[in-house]
Order: C-alpha cells, then sequence, then structure tokens
C-alpha cells in the first residue's frame, strides 16, 4: 500500500483554487483505490507569506517539505509585491535550485481540436515535452543586484558541462519511452555558450544512437512550433528558452490553463501548472484547474502511481469532449469548482 506524503503549497492569487481542485481530484482517486493513502500538509509559500513573516520561503517551511513525498504547487507571486531590485517575488524559482530541481519538464498535448488556433489539427496530433534545464541559463544571475542609475546592466549566461550533460540524459531517457526523438534548441550560430551547449548535447548523443536527433535554433523552434508541432517529441533547451517556449507550446494547445508542468531532481520533486497568480481573476471562481488537475497526474507518475495519473488524464480528455464543459478561458462558462466536479465524475 502506498502512503504518500504530499505538501501543498496553494501561495498567491488563483493558487489556492487551482490546488483545492486538484486535491479534490486526488481525493476521488484515493477513494477508489485499494492501496493509496495520501496525507496533505498545507505550508505557506509566496507573496502572501512575505507579506505576513517578511519571507516567502521561510527555511523552515521547505524543510517541512523536504520530509514529504512530492510537493504540489499552486501559483506564486503578486506584480505589486516585489524586492527592492524591482523583481517579482518567485520563491517557486527558490525552491528549484534549493533542492536542486535540474528538469523543467513541460508536457504539451492538444486534447481537442476547438482548443487550438491553429488550422486543420486533431485531438493528439500535438503531443510533445519541453526538458528545461532549470538551475542556471540566463536565470543564473536572477537576483542580482544593479545600480538604478547604471548605464547599463549585465546578465550572464552560465552553462555548465555538468547540468547539460544530466539535462540531455534525462531528455533522452524521456525520447526512449515515448517515440525516440530530441530536439536540441539553442543560439549555437552566435553564442558561444550555446555553441558549448550543444558540443555537450552531442556528447550525449553519441551514446544513444538509437534516438533520432535533431538541432534547431531558437528562433526557428519558435517557428516551427507555430507551423508543424507535429515534428516535435523532446525539446530539450536552456533555461530562459525553455520558458518562453513552454508559454508560446502551451498557446497552441489552449492557453496557460493547460499546461502542467513538473521540476524534478534527484530526490526531490515540485508539481505546478506553468500559469501565474492571475490576481485579477482571484476568488471569482472562474480559473481553469486543470493545469493544475494534470500537474497532480504528473505527480502521480513521478510517485510511481502512473495508472492513476493516467486515469485524470483520460478524465480530461473525456471532459473536454463536450464544448460545454469548460471555463471561460477555452470559451465555455464553467466555474473553477464544476469544471473540477465534471473531471471527477469522469474518472
Amino acid at each position: 500500500m502506498s502512503h504518500l506524503r504530499i505538501a501543498l503549497m496553494p501561495g498567491d492569487g488563483i493558487g489556492p483554487e487551482v490546488t483545492d481542485a486538484a486535491v479534490r481530484v486526488l481525493q476521488a482517486l484515493e477513494a477508489a483505490s485499494d492501496d493509496l493513502v495520501m496525507q496533505f500538509e498545507t505550508l505557506s509559500v509566496g507573496a502572501g507569506e512575505y507579506l505576513h513573516s517578511g519571507d516567502p520561503l521561510p527555511p523552515a517551511t521547505l524543510e517541512r517539505a523536504r520530509a514529504c513525498d512530492a510537493i504540489l504547487l499552486g501559483a506564486m507571486g503578486l506584480p505589486n509585491v516585489r524586492w527592492p531590485n524591482g523583481t517579482e517575488m518567485a520563491p517557486q524559482i527558490d525552491i528549484r535550485e534549493q533542492l536542486d530541481l535540474y528538469q523543467g519538464i513541460r508536457p504539451v498535448r492538444l486534447y481537442h481540436a476547438a482548443l487550438t488556433p491553429l488550422r486543420d489539427k486533431r485531438a493528439g496530433e500535438i503531443d510533445f515535452v519541453i526538458y528545461r534545464e532549470n538551475t542556471e541559463g540566463l536565470f543564473w544571475e536572477r537576483q542580482a543586484s544593479h545600480d538604478p542609475q547604471a548605464d547599463y546592466v549585465e546578465n550572464a549566461m552560465r552553462i555548465s558541462r555538468s547540468s547539460s550533460e544530466r539535462i540531455a540524459q534525462a531528455a533522452f531517457a524521456a525520447a526512449r519511452q515515448r517515440r525516440g526523438k530530441v530536439t536540441l534548441v539553442d543560439k549555437a550560430n552566435v553564442l558561444p555558450a550555446m555553441a558549448f551547449f550543444r558540443e555537450v548535447f552531442d556528447q550525449v548523443a553519441a551514446g544513444h544512437p538509437d534516438i533520432e536527433t535533431e538541432r534547431v535554433y531558437v528562433d526557428a523552434a519558435a517557428l516551427f512550433l507555430v507551423r508543424q508541432p507535429e515534428q516535435f517529441d523532446v525539446i530539450v533547451t536552456e533555461n530562459m528558452f525553455g520558458d518562453i517556449l513552454s508559454d508560446l507550446a502551451a498557446g497552441i494547445v489552449g492557453g496557460m490553463g493547460m499546461a502542467p508542468s513538473a521540476d524534478i531532481g534527484a530526490k526531490y520533486a515540485v508539481f505546478q501548472p506553468a500559469h501565474g497568480s492571475a490576481p485579477d481573476i482571484a476568488g471569482r471562481g472562474t480559473a481553469n484547474p486543470l493545469a493544475t488537475i494534470l500537474s497532480a497526474a504528473l505527480m502521480l507518475d513521478w510517485l510511481d502511481r502512473e495508472a492513476e495519473g493516467n486515469a485524470i488524464r483520460a478524465a480530461v480528455a473525456a471532459a473536454l469532449q463536450d464544448p460545454t464543459c469548460r471555463t471561460g478561458d477555452l470559451g465555455g462558462r464553467l466555474s473553477c469548482r464544476d469544471l473540477t466536479d465534471n473531471v471527477i465524475s469522469l474518472l
């Protein structure tokens, strides 16, 4: 029997609403199972916690999360709560760095043809995953301060051999479980750091001769994601490029409300929707919970409960077949709670 401890970090804005939706789905699975027991511990993290305690990620809170089997996160940050250097608080990135969650995994799947702005795309035809190196790249100096009166500010892109090797290995392992193709996205024609990233990728690829590979510059990749998204299986890329392309990819399958994610390391893992806290709709009950529900499915996969993860994905796919079973961002009128109820009824 699986006894799983899940740390819940609802966070800010719509985070508590969508986290509650995912928990309700997980509890429905638990009720129907003979060997699944989940214990949830809610932890306060985010901009709201900063306003309360002066720290958006208290060390004691992170230690409690470390003791759990997985972390399910809602959304963090508020646009009007910022550090002195002008950047928003992003404790979710702090968690990635402190727990060394180097794999930023962003699955992209079209569940219904009506959800994409692209012409003539069928459900399931767009199905790929982005592996984003999560710990360095252009995010490396994100906490650096700057002089507001300075004439210029620089941020370095850090690409290390060890980090590049392990994200490439993770991408090849994923491709072996999928359709056997890895696409490297870089800017090796301009940036020496990206040329190094490609060199390391090529060295790793040599150890996987059975996996098809291709190399695409990031600007061309953005074009191909719109023109021919079905050509991709596993994409591996740098931190900032992965951040940007993930949002573009979400746009071709229904938007950020359809964008789950996982941040995975050797020991710990965080699962969260790729969208932000959306404070403008917080408390209205109109948020799309599916990205968080699908993130919970990724969490179950990682916890070796893939059958339950697949059950969630199948229920989401079934729910979206009904054009009235959608929230406002997907062209429907359902509330967050009603859509969650429909998914639960289809498990």
